[in-house]
């Protein structure tokens, strides 16, 4: 027979669940129990990093921004501001939607902080992935881009890292030659070769200055107005049903409220515009229909047959980007 293998006790845990580190999934757990990290304090980080955040730019200012920024806008720049301040050692951070190579981040040769908006994440929360990444770029050497990693569970998130009482201002771009600080001639070829394809990839896309998070784009069969929207879904859904029953759902001749997204748990109505009305002559039809908006919104009654109709027809239209 053969001979029983002696069992070794595992070693007693030394230290607390909020002291143990992050380690490889195969590792020994730091916390002592002389298992794989993924198969102790790791199955909980694992799940703790994969749960999905629906809302996760809630409570910073412009949530609605920054959701257009995620999915919506090619290039745009937002200058952020720390909770605290900014390091001596680094003159400013900017949020970009993009960077070259699909960087996470990057640390100029300045010291300046470049974030990037709409990278693949490895976690559930993006607010906690983005913090992470901030907080490595702030330390990294000038001149280096920050790679990706997998995030720990219990980091901090952009609301703990940001000032909340900053303003949230983004800048579109027509492209990304803000990657390039001087010149596209000084590029290396990697980035001027990636730089030339973003170009040529990208939508023109205008920020609305009369209504908040509203961007006009232009495609070649026709241009577009994505709004987002903070409004809870369903009363905006109740809305806008009651407007288009109305008639009233339009931004006037030729236009047509199409449908919506839903991202990152906010709502994003859609309407088709024809060719020729650019991001100007949307101005004063969204600044009307958000007053008509607002009324709709302010109503209680319940839906009418034909306003339930109208709701099943948009709810029917909605895409879920994330």
């Amino acid at each position: 027979m053969a001979k029983k293998r002696p069992q070794t006790k595992a070693v007693k845990s030394q230290l607390t669940d909020g002291e143990i580190p992050v380690v490889g999934a195969r590792e020994p757990c730091p916390c002592g129990s002389g298992r794989r990290y993924k198969a102790c304090h790791g199955r909980a980080a694992a799940h703790a990093v994969t749960e999905l955040v629906q809302r996760p730019f809630e409570g910073l200012p412009g949530e609605c921004d920054w959701v257009a920024l995620r999915e919506l806008v090619p290039a745009a720049t937002v200058e952020l501001t720390l909770k605290g301040g900014l390091p001596d050692d680094v003159p400013s951070v900017t949020l970009a939607t993009v960077l070259p190579m699909a960087w996470p981040a990057l640390r100029r040769d300045s010291g300046a902080v470049l974030l990037a908006l709409q990278n693949d994440t490895s976690s559930g929360d993006l607010s906690r992935d983005m913090a992470h990444t901030l907080q490595r770029a702030l330390t990294a050497a000038p001149g280096t881009p920050i790679a990706g990693e997998r995030v720990p569970a219990d980091g901090p998130r952009l609301q703990d890292l940001l000032d909340l009482d900053a303003p949230f201002e983004p800048v579109v771009h027509s492209g990304f030659e803000f990657w390039i600080p001087d010149s596209a001639e000084n590029a290396n070829p990697e980035v001027a070769a990636s730089l030339e394809r973003a170009n040529a990839a990208a939508i023109p896309t205008v920020k609305l200055s009369g209504v908040d998070a509203a961007y006009w784009c232009e495609t070649p069969e026709k241009n577009h107005l994505r709004w987002v929207m903070p409004h809870p879904e369903e009363q905006l859904l109740d809305a806008l049903a009651r407007l288009h029953t109305a008639g009233t759902s339009s931004l006037g001749e030729g236009t047509r409220l199409v449908g919506s997204f839903r991202a990152h748990g906010l709502m994003v109505p859609v309407w088709d515009l024809p060719s020729g009305m650019g991001a100007e002559e949307c101005e004063k039809p969204a600044a009307e229909f958000a007053e008509r908006l607002t009324a709709a919104l302010s109503a209680d009654s319940p839906l009418t047959a034909d306003e339930r109709r109208a709701r099943g027809g948009l709810t029917n239209r909605q895409v879920t980007l994330s």
